[in-house]
Order: structure tokens, then sequence, then C-alpha cells
């Protein structure tokens, strides 16, 4: 199994406790979580069933009949409701020996309206499985906002019962590499990178490159050929996260036209939402989904705080893919030098960086640092009339700030005369507006470092290709 390890671990401890324990498993769609568990725990449950998509109450409770049927309980009659359910599942485990292990998949579409799944799940755990010795509870579920809201931060009968949860994440530039070379794969870790930009690190997605594809056709291939499976994957991702994506679709398209991010009133003004709590929770529930990141900007307080939008084919989506008037099946290959592509690859290079924050401080040697990650911008004024927007700010507690210039370009990154003055001006603009008192470091992070020539001495650090593809 490609990475994982420390899930893996996770999983396996809980399965020698002598404790009753209850996990939760939750991340994205196509993320890998029931790989995980399947792989983690073997395939000798106790008990297993996945929810059914989209199902009806009736067609759920057949189901799961029918997963007791075959892990067991061949008497078992037909079930009108969840409390029945989990008394026949009770009935099921009380008639083995030794270590029982149940495997609850897809959670959230068990849970269908008026079906009191959940507080037939909290009896479930607290009048029986709670009492238990050498039991495992592993439950996992793509709707992460419903795993969150209705089983992480539960108020009612499951407060404060997990005793562990994992929250899978995508896979590292590594970890790509690694699994496309687990399939046969050879691409150069350039490859890797850019490929990255429009798949982020969904193992599936990686799953669909076949052997002999340049970046170019592989990218024609999962999205603007024919039948392309990535093409409807937006669409598909969010109707499997949200039970009602509206807002949240508005949300993510305005943060997709914004760069740095948005603070609230800024997206209300975009999106014409009001105000609410429905705007609270959606924004909470994108960024527990790592749709965006929610950051205070650097010298602002909580009340400044700005969203961004990081995923990388919800990014490329809505750049590339939203538009639907381009018929072209070759779009990637025909376009591959153009400067829509370059300008592109410039932003995504800086979502790359962005999603390998701990790899950039073990190439700075600040791993053992405190360190806040912070963005900023100036608009122009009349006392500093120079604007400026730095993307990654590493505020350290040794009292240095890293100010990461992230750029995208073949081979090394050569700074000309107007490059080092533009640099000069944004560190100097920074340090004016804000008032720092810190010490100031430029750090460029590029695929292949810098030239070094008469204008590179503005940069104090450096991050390559090969750094963010080291272990976090």
């Amino acid at each position: 199994m490609i990475g994982r390890k420390e899930e893996s671990r996770v999983l396996r401890t809980a399965a020698e406790e002598t404790e009753a324990q209850f996990v939760a498993v939750y991340g994205r769609r196509r993320v890998g979580k029931t790989y995980l568990v399947r792989e983690a725990l073997g395939p000798d449950f106790t008990f297993s069933h996945i929810g059914m998509a989209s199902g009806s109450m009736e067609a759920q409770l057949l189901h799961f009949r029918d997963s007791l049927v075959r892990c067991g309980l061949a008497d078992c009659p037909a079930l009108a409701s969840w409390r029945e359910a989990f008394l026949a599942l009770e009935r099921l485990l009380n008639s083995k020996r030794g270590r029982r292990i149940v495997f609850l998949d897809e959670l959230p579409w068990m849970d269908t309206p008026k079906s009191r799944f959940v507080p037939e799940l909290e009896h479930f755990w607290n009048s029986w499985c709670a009492m238990q010795k050498r039991f495992l509870l592993v439950v996992c579920g793509s709707a992460t906002s419903w795993i969150v809201s209705k089983i992480v931060r539960n108020r009612g009968g499951l407060h404060n019962r997990l005793t562990r949860q994992i929250r899978l994440a995508p896979f590292t530039l590594r970890e790509c590499a690694e699994y496309a070379a687990s399939r046969g794969l050879s691409p150069t870790r350039r490859d890797v990178c850019e490929l990255y930009m429009a798949l982020g690190g969904v193992p599936w997605y990686w799953s669909l490159l076949e052997k002999g594809w340049s970046v170019a056709r592989s990218m024609d291939a999962l999205f603007f050929a024919e039948g392309a499976p990535l093409r409807g994957e937006y669409d598909e991702l969010f109707a499997s996260l949200f039970r009602h994506s509206e807002t949240h679709r508005k949300i993510v398209a305005a943060l997709a036209a914004m760069g740095i991010g948005a603070d609230r009133e800024t997206l209300i003004a975009r999106t014409k939402l009001a105000d609410s709590g429905t705007l609270t929770r959606c924004l909470e529930e994108l960024e527990q989904c790592g749709f965006v990141r929610k950051y205070t900007p650097f010298g602002k307080k909580t009340k400044g705080a700005l969203w961004q939008l990081v995923d990388a084919l919800t990014l490329f989506h809505h750049r590339f893919v939203a538009d639907e008037s381009n018929p072209d099946e070759r779009f990637w290959s025909r376009s591959v030098a153009s400067g829509v592509q370059n300008a592109w690859r410039g932003l995504a290079f800086e979502r790359v960086c962005l999603a390998h924050v701990p790899q950039i401080k073990r190439a700075l040697q600040i791993g053992g640092v405190l360190v806040r990650v912070a963005s900023w911008r100036h608009v122009p004024d009349d006392v500093h009339p120079d604007g400026a927007q730095i993307d990654l700010l590493l505020e350290r507690a040794d009292r240095v700030i890293d100010v990461c210039e992230m750029k995208w370009c073949d081979g090394a990154y050569a700074i000309d005369k107007a490059g080092e003055r533009k640099l000069r001006n944004r560190l100097e603009t920074f340090r004016a507006v804000t008032g720092t008192r810190c010490a100031v470091h430029l750090a460029m992070v590029t695929p292949g470092g810098v030239v070094r020539n008469a204008h590179s001495g503005v940069v104090q650090a450096e991050v390559s290709l090969d750094d963010l593809f080291a272990d976090a």
C-alpha cells in the first residue's frame, strides 16, 4: 500500500485494543478510504456493509438484511426499521467468538430522510457496543460534512464516543510518483507535478493513467476526449458530498475567480448569498472536504479571515472544463505551449506548493521551529503606492519571516534586473506596510533552482521540485 502508514497503524492498534473501539474514517470521494480499511484490517470482518447510493429507507434495509445473511445470520427476517436492523446485527455479533470487527461503509447514504438512522446508531453503540470486549466499529463515508457533523461533532448519544478518527488526505507528490511507478508508469517528477496541478493527489484519478501516455495525451484523455472519465467528475463530486450543493457551488465558482481568496463580505457580494448561518455552514463543509482553506492574512485578526479555493480538480474544471463550448478532443495537446496554459501552470504550481508546506519547511531547515502559515496582500494607497501580493509567508517563532516566491518555469529560474527590482520592492513594501521587526528572507520555490547571476543575491534560500517530493 502506497503511503497511509500512520493511518494503517491507527486502525491496527484499534483492532488490538481490549476495550470497545469506535473509529471514523472520512475524506473526499475517490481518496481511498475503503481500500485503506480493507488493507489495514484484512478481509475477515465479522460484519461489513456498504450503504446504497440514492436508495430509499426500504432499499437500504433490504440490502442491510442481505449483508446480515451473507455474514452468517441465515434466518434474518425482513427489516422494517433501523431499530430492527441493529437488533439483528447484535444477534449476529453475539453468535461470534473472539475479536469482532464491524465495518459500515458509506454511512451517510444510510441516513435517508425520517429514517431515524442516527438515533438508532447511537443507541446501538451505547446499549451494546460500548460494553463489549475486543470489539471494533469502523464507519466510513465520502460525505465528509455528514461524518463530521453527525459523528465527529455529534452532540447527542455519540458525543465524545469516538475513540479515534482518521481524516484521509490526498496523496502527496511523492506518493503519486510511487503510485504511478507501482502501476508500471514512468513519469518524470516534472510530469508528476504537472499532472498533480489538475488531478491533485486523489488516487483513483491517477489510476486512470495509461502506460506510454505523455502529460498532454493524458489530459486530453481524462478531460476532453469523448467519454472522458473526469469531464463530469466535478458534478458527481459535489452530488456525492453535499445533499444540497447549490450554495457550495456558488461559493466555489466565486472563489475560482479570486486567486488569493476572499473574505466573507466579498463572497456575499459576489454570490448574492444571504449573510446567514447557511453560508457559515457551507464554508465550513467546503473546508472540511478540502476544497478551500481558511486563513488569516498576515497582520490581521480572526475576523479578517479569507477563504481560498485550493482543490486542484475544481480549479481546473472552472478554468478549462466548465465552458463546454470547446469541442476539441485534443484541446490540451494543441495548446500545450499557449499563454493560457502557461498562465494556468503558474497559478496551479502555487496551489501545489500550498499543499506541500511541510516539505518547504523541511527544505528551509525550519521543521523544528514553530511556524504560522499566512498570505498577504496590499492594495496601493497614497502612503504606499506599490501594490503587492504574497501567497505564502512563513512567520517563524525565531523572528524570521520567509517570503516564498513560487515560480513555474522550464529549467532554472533566471532573475533579471527588472525581476530583482520587483522582488526587492515587494519585500520593502511588506516591511513598510506591516511594520514588522522580524528579519525578512526571500525563498524562491522553483522546479530547477535559481540561476546564479548579478541579480540572484536577493534570494536567501531556494526550494526545488526535488524538495517538494521529499517526505514531510
